[in-house]
């Protein structure tokens, strides 16, 4: 009986090998996250109104967040200003996709905030202020 079970997890496990399922290896990619989801599949699962008590909204939120800090670190190296990370609000950012996203199902995401980020008003910075964050 013994046996059997460990012949049973053994196959599992061959099944769930990429190998075996015909799967290959993902091409690299540059950039991921619920950002660079399809408006069309996005827009009905965003829910300004519930906020941070909605689980894509809190998703989408956090995940605008890193997207800027990354926005901001090539702002800041490129023209030495960036945006201020910690006015952005789940107020701003959910209805502006939210609203996005339904007029425009054909896009996704991450143009309305890269469209924000153009927008936004920067804040100057010294250029010793930039850094090359991979620096050893």
């Amino acid at each position: 009986m013994r046996s059997y079970r460990w012949a049973a997890a053994a196959f599992a496990l061959a099944l769930a090998s990429p190998s075996l399922t015909g799967q290959s290896r993902a091409e690299p990619i540059l950039r991921g996250g619920i950002g660079l989801q399809s408006c069309e599949k996005l827009a009905a699962d965003i829910k300004p109104a519930d906020g941070f008590n909605h689980l894509p909204n809190a998703l989408l939120f956090y995940w605008v967040q890193g997207y800027l800090s990354a926005a901001n670190i090539y702002l800041l190296n490129e023209y030495t200003d960036y945006v201020d990370v910690g006015s952005v609000t789940a107020e701003i950012i959910l209805p502006l996709v939210a609203d996005f996203c339904k007029a425009n199902p054909d896009k996704r995401p991450v143009n309305a905030i890269d469209d924000f980020i153009k927008k936004s008003k920067k804040i100057e910075a010294k250029e010793s202020d930039a850094f090359d964050p991979w620096e050893h």
